[in-house]
């Protein structure tokens, strides 16, 4: 879209990457976001506000008061899995977001020291084979858990750096229910010592710019937890 930066927003047709490829369509979103000008092309999208909208396969559906969500299935320690290719697209940057609601009693950082297991109870967004780490969503049972909170001297994964948010979406309960009132990782909402959580730049939106190396990955999402579906973000 750098050939026509005034272009719309919309969904166009692209070009093959590669000779004797297809044309294929994508979203272009020619706004600013994350705090730079248009020309992002769409790789991921799920809006479970679209009644329409199916989880992803072996994700399982949550609802209650009118909210929809997908999280883990799995009854025991693991994580859940979808996958959005680049179509051959190469990038340089990467902006996103994720809306997630609470379901039960979570721990944040758990699990296991590894980018290939359940290293969290959240969200963990990686790219390509072997994975590397992009962002992740932390999701805690009490708001002075996050290793972001006022006087919590927690640490998180070395391979995480800076790269993640953290917030609790029940303020301590452990209640098996879907907490819809405080949605994680959207930056309002943190009361108390978890104020300085909401206070991070460019939160609800991810960013990560990787200059001048550029990539084809494939986007993977998956949602994780330590143990059981009584610790599902």
């Amino acid at each position: 879209m750098k050939r026509q930066p005034l272009s719309p927003s919309g969904v166009y047709q692209l070009a093959p990457a590669t000779i004797g490829g297809s044309t294929y369509t994508a979203y272009c979103n020619m706004g600013t976001l994350c705090g730079l000008g248009g020309g992002w092309t769409r790789l991921a999208y799920l809006d479970m506000t679209d009644a329409t909208q199916n989880c992803p396969s072996g994700f399982r559906l949550y609802q209650s008061g009118g909210v929809r969500a997908c999280g883990n299935t799995n009854s025991g320690g693991g994580c859940v899995s979808v996958q959005f290719p680049s179509n051959g697209i190469s990038y340089s940057q990467i902006c996103g977001r994720v809306t997630g609601y609470q379901w039960g009693s979570l721990n944040g950082i758990d699990g296991v020291n590894d980018i290939n297991s359940y290293y969290l109870d959240g969200v963990s967004i990686t790219r390509g084979s072997p994975r590397q780490h992009v962002w992740s969503f932390l999701a805690e049972n009490t708001q002075s858990q996050c290793p972001c909170a006022s006087g919590n001297s927690g640490s998180v994964r070395s391979f995480m750096g800076n790269n993640w948010f953290c917030e609790s979406g029940n303020g301590g309960g452990e209640s098996s229910i879907l907490y819809t009132a405080d949605p994680l990782w959207d930056g309002q909402g943190c009361g108390g010592s978890e104020g300085p959580c909401c206070n991070v730049p460019g939160i609800p939106w991810f960013h990560r710019d990787y200059g001048n190396t550029t990539t084809t990955d494939y986007i993977e999402l998956r949602v994780c937890a330590d143990h059981s579906t009584d610790d599902i973000p």
